[in-house]
């Protein structure tokens, strides 16, 4: 598409907004080690896949475990994590659903050390509306130095 052709549609800028705070909540959930509230943030059979894994995590339950063990790893080794999201673009598909895509850097900051780049990544969420709000149903992380 180029910059003079029409976008789809992506809905009102009040869902823009309901999208954009949800990534913040989400991933300061993350950051601050809270797992399993990170983790509900997916519907129940939600999967989470990457590049960097050699196998999707798929469902609550399996997201909580790995997700927990990696963060207890960089608590152990001193490290804060911390998840940049940007370049947010969605497109509704339905009244409940839609995709979003964006840009994640994850900086790491080792205690008494300077912050570092750990990773600059493309993610891409299909959305789907809870009775609480937003959850992750399918998130692909694709990390760009194993693309």
């Amino acid at each position: 598409m180029t910059v003079t052709e029409q976008a789809p549609t992506i809905g009102s800028a009040e869902l823009y907004h309901q999208v954009q705070q949800f990534y913040a909540q989400q991933m300061q959930l993350l950051d601050q080690g809270r797992v399993e509230e990170w983790a509900a943030t997916f519907t129940e059979d939600g999967v989470f896949a990457a590049n960097a894994h050699p196998e999707p995590t798929v469902g609550r339950a399996a997201i909580i475990a790995s997700a927990g063990a990696a963060t207890a790893d960089y608590a152990a080794r001193g490290i804060q994590r911390r998840h940049w999201l940007g370049m947010v673009s969605i497109e509704t598909s339905g009244p409940d659903a839609l995709t979003a895509r964006c840009y994640a850097v994850v900086l790491e900051t080792p205690r008494g050390g300077p912050a570092g780049i750990k990773a600059s990544t493309l993610c891409e969420d299909r959305l789907v509306r809870g009775a609480d709000g937003w959850l992750v149903e399918h998130r692909l992380v694709t990390r760009d130095d194993l693309v």
